[in-house]
């Protein structure tokens, strides 16, 4: 026989990826507008239409200032937010204004930082795929990715051919998380407490 939690696993892990996903859609929409990507690319139209009717009623009221994206930054809160009260409301827990407000930066920091890693790791792979090809997913993986490499290229160039920004990049990621997610962390623990 199965108990009352049967059905909350797959619940929260549906309710968890839907949000993820469409947060990191909104979440790569306004890097590629920090970046000055191509907006005719395919995949970057993609972005903008399914972000597009959740974003547009948030213009109207939070207007953008000096070429950032607020409305964008105020969304992806707002969703951060809601997603973990209906976790916390899935695993038999009253949802907490404070948790949720010490909790929502470190959810999306995370996100970030592994947005940038798979853009990474697929420049990586697109390079050497399709080194001189055009691909939409390689212009987009190009404009993501750069303000990251320009500055590690500059620092190190490349020996014998071969770009090391790309594993510069990797580890400094890396660091960057072992040195802010641990005090996030802390302030805000998981949902299990």
């Amino acid at each position: 026989m199965m108990g009352p939690g049967y059905l909350s696993s797959p619940l929260a892990f549906l309710v968890d990826i839907t949000f993820n996903l469409y947060i990191m859609a909104i979440m790569l929409r306004f890097l590629l507008q920090w970046a000055r990507a191509d907006f005719y690319n395919p995949l970057a139209q993609f972005l903008v239409r399914i972000t597009q009717p959740v974003l547009h009623p948030f213009r109207r009221v939070v207007p953008g200032w000096g070429g950032i994206d607020l409305p964008a930054l105020v969304v992806m809160v707002l969703l951060q937010m809601l997603a973990l009260a209906l976790l916390m409301i899935i695993a038999g827990v009253s949802p907490r204004i404070d948790y949720l407000i010490l909790r929502t930066p470190a959810e999306l920091i995370s996100l970030l930082l592994n947005i940038y890693l798979i853009a990474i790791f697929m420049r990586v792979l697109l390079s050497w795929i399709s080194p001189d090809g055009y691909h939409p997913a390689m212009t987009v993986v190009l404009s993501l990715t750069e303000p990251i490499m320009r500055p590690l290229r500059a620092i190190i160039p490349p020996i014998a051919g071969v770009d090391l920004s790309p594993l510069a990049a990797i580890i400094a990621i890396q660091v960057v998380r072992m040195l802010v997610m641990p005090p996030l962390d802390r302030i805000a623990p998981g949902l299990m407490m």
